[in-house]
């Protein structure tokens, strides 16, 4: 059997970007070259692992095992590379909005404090926010991390805002109440999202939800009008979309924000990132 890792790493690709064309402009190759190396790694396997339409793909069930598996082994092998790496820059990840209002001065702290540093901020949509492959040293979490391979540390909280269209209703309210959007479809981005229907109580929880798989899929479906969301303050700051309003809600629990390392293999100066990020919560 001879399977790959660029082959693992392009079906990885595609279950996260939901199609070959939207794989294919995140990797940076072609769609022939993502086909190609799908039919390649199914032919490895003898095992279809993809159902194809001409507007989505799906993982049969020998696809869900595998990509599984995929990302295990990919997590590794980022881990082991990231371990003998020299480290000539800070890698913070996050998978929606860094630090909201602070990130930018944090990035300006940083480089006046430590010049020969660079705090590199990396977006990889993903739970760990690319601290599981080695694409971040550190990474800006605001859901559980329940990988016991991972430290963290809470270093501050953000209110929670809702996110309507500019020409909605609730827009022209200052805030919203988390029941006055029980009546409209609710976005939500299940893997790297921060809201769950359980934010609802149980015998109020929105009809309608409209999963997404990525910031952009969100913001575009409430820009249109087609639902709402609810997002950490965060976003409001560093995603502004024409068509989209941010309004603080009421009643609602903050969110914690943490950051999380390898347990094993901490990145060096993390201990004067983590002052510098809770200073500026503070």
């Amino acid at each position: 059997m001879d399977v790959s890792l660029p082959q693992l790493r392009t079906l990885v690709a595609v279950v996260d970007a939901g199609t070959f064309t939207d794989a294919a402009v995140a990797l940076g190759v072609s769609q022939a070259s993502v086909s190609r190396s799908i039919a390649a790694l199914e032919s490895a396997l003898g095992a279809r692992l993809l159902q194809r339409t001409t507007r989505h793909v799906a993982l049969t069930a020998v696809g869900e095992r595998v990509s599984a598996q995929a990302r295990r082994v990919l997590e590794e092998v980022g881990h082991l590379s990231r371990m003998v790496e020299p480290r000539a820059e800070l890698r913070l990840g996050y998978a929606w909005a860094a630090l909201g209002r602070h990130t930018r001065g944090v990035q300006k702290r940083w480089a006046a404090e430590h010049p020969g540093v660079p705090l590199v901020l990396v977006h990889v949509n993903e739970p760990s926010a690319g601290l599981s492959d080695g694409r971040a040293d550190v990474a800006v979490v605001r859901r559980p991390l329940d990988d016991p391979r991972f430290a963290t540390a809470e270093v501050g909280r953000e209110n929670r805002y809702a996110a309507v269209a500019t020409d909605h209703t609730l827009a022209r309210k200052r805030t919203i109440r988390l029941a006055d959007l029980t009546r409209y479809a609710i976005a939500i981005d299940a893997r790297t999202g921060t809201t769950t229907p359980d934010l609802w109580p149980a015998d109020s929880r929105p009809a309608t939800i409209r999963w997404t798989n990525t910031i952009d899929e969100w913001l575009t479906q409430i820009a249109a009008n087609q639902a709402v969301g609810v997002t950490p303050e965060a976003t409001a700051h560093q995603n502004p979309r024409p068509g989209v309003a941010y309004r603080m809600l009421r009643g609602v629990a903050p969110i914690p924000v943490h950051l999380a390392w390898w347990r094993d293999d901490p990145p060096d100066r993390l201990d004067e990132l983590l002052v510098m990020i809770r200073s500026v919560y503070q």
